[in-house]
């Protein structure tokens, strides 16, 4: 028995020699603390960044979509738009990797919460809109310099204020394409494209 003391004297002082051997409530907390500080001060910059990096493939699956539809129209008369919409988007981008289609038949974006993209004919089927609800201020100006190429005309709709930053008359020029919009997923494109 008393082997068996002198063993377990041995065990425990060795126990202290080779300090603690665990981490103390405070420590695991405070670092917690740390972890969770640097999560909510980051996942909104990533997010941003994501967003930010998606805009060129959503703007080239976009033009490439135009380009589709003005080859295909080529010489269908003075009305070649009358009858896209929506469903021409969709049918086009079903196996796409960069714009999402949702159960109800609508085209989802990516650049801002919810966001969608509608196409409708205009000008009486000679030409069509492209528009793009709910993108964020991170896309801006960027979504609206990818697709300058293939608009004729640029439209930004953020707080009720509607801004051209492309026409016939005025240059497009990305400063005021940022400025049109607004911070958070409220911001509208609408792209003319005859």
């Amino acid at each position: 028995m008393l082997t068996s003391i002198s063993a377990f004297g041995r065990s425990r002082i060795a126990r202290r020699r080779a300090g603690q051997a665990g981490f103390s409530l405070v420590e695991v907390s405070i670092v917690t603390a740390i972890v969770l500080l640097i999560a909510v001060i980051g996942i909104p910059a990533i997010g941003g960044y994501v967003m930010e990096n998606k805009v060129p493939k959503v703007g080239q699956e976009l033009a490439r979509f135009v380009m589709h539809m003005r080859v295909n129209a080529g010489t269908s008369g003075d009305a070649p738009y009358e009858q896209i919409g929506t469903a021409n988007l969709a049918a086009m981008v079903a196996d796409s990797t960069v714009l999402t289609l949702a159960a109800d038949g609508s085209v989802l974006h990516g650049l801002g919460g919810g966001g969608t993209v509608e196409i409708e004919p205009a000008d009486a089927g000679a030409a069509f809109l492209l528009r793009l609800k709910q993108v964020n201020h991170v896309a801006c100006p960027s979504i609206a310099s990818v697709l300058q190429r293939v608009a004729g005309r640029i439209t930004i709709e953020a707080g009720g204020a509607v801004r051209t930053v492309k026409d016939a008359s005025t240059t497009y020029n990305a400063l005021s394409a940022e400025s049109a919009c607004d911070k958070g997923d409220i911001n509208q494109f609408v792209f003319h494209v005859s």
